[in-house]
């Protein structure tokens, strides 16, 4: 699958009539010069029909969602951009509008009539963990929010009184596996308990009823 003749050519024995083709990956296509040359976009459907597979489209996923990245993605979805614009969001955005724009111009030039993209995302964020989380990264963050919680833990056991973390979508601790995560790395504390919400449970279609069962020991305030 190393050239585009090849990969065709598989694509045609698998059954395949056309492909769609990712426009940000230069080994296997030229943006740049699609965009320029005709000649260029001819000869590239040209070796493609040979092997009876036809362009359907260009694939803009990857700049598109670089259009628009909510200042918490920065650095995951930094992967996604040319390396000279990485680090750089406004330079990472002005060049994601212009790959999109060129690819437009590519499939003009292509014959096509349709190009896909992803929107990109600035409200999703709240919503959805997408690009896939780097290996690590929730240990991370767990360790480090058992390290600020502990001295406060050990003053609530000082004062006789249990801290209750509302489990709620949105917190780190927002259902029963996280909670433990954050009980584990704080040592079990006695006074680490859980404020028990059932609308938060059904708005994550967990198990309400269930949850009373398993943490009734920990849970401390309705």
């Amino acid at each position: 699958f190393n050239s585009w003749d090849g990969i065709t050519k598989w694509a045609a024995d698998c059954g395949y009539k056309g492909v769609q083709v990712p426009s940000w990956d230069g080994r296997l296509f030229d943006l740049a010069q699609a965009a320029e040359s005709t000649d260029y976009c001819d000869t590239f459907k040209g070796q493609a029909a040979e092997n009876g597979i036809e362009v359907t489209e260009l694939s803009t996923h990857l700049q598109g969602q670089l259009v628009a990245v909510h200042p918490a993605y920065d650095e995951a979805f930094d992967g996604f951009a040319a390396p000279e614009v990485r680090g750089n969001p406004k330079a990472r955005q002005e060049w994601a509008v212009e790959q999109v724009k060129m690819a437009l111009t590519a499939s003009r030039n292509l014959g096509l009539s349709a190009q896909a993209a992803f929107s990109g995302a600035l409200a999703w964020p709240y919503l959805y963990p997408w690009p896939q989380r780097p290996a690590g990264l929730v240990e991370t963050a767990f360790d480090e929010l058992a390290k600020r919680w502990r001295p406060i833990l050990d003053h609530a056991e000082d004062c006789g009184v249990d801290i209750c973390y509302e489990i709620h979508p949105g917190e780190d601790l927002h259902d029963g596996v996280t909670f433990e995560m954050f009980l584990d790395r704080v040592g079990g504390h006695g006074r680490c308990k859980m404020l028990y919400d059932p609308s938060h449970y059904v708005l994550q279609c967990l198990d309400y009823l269930d949850h009373l069962d398993i943490y009734s020991d920990r849970i401390g305030m309705f």
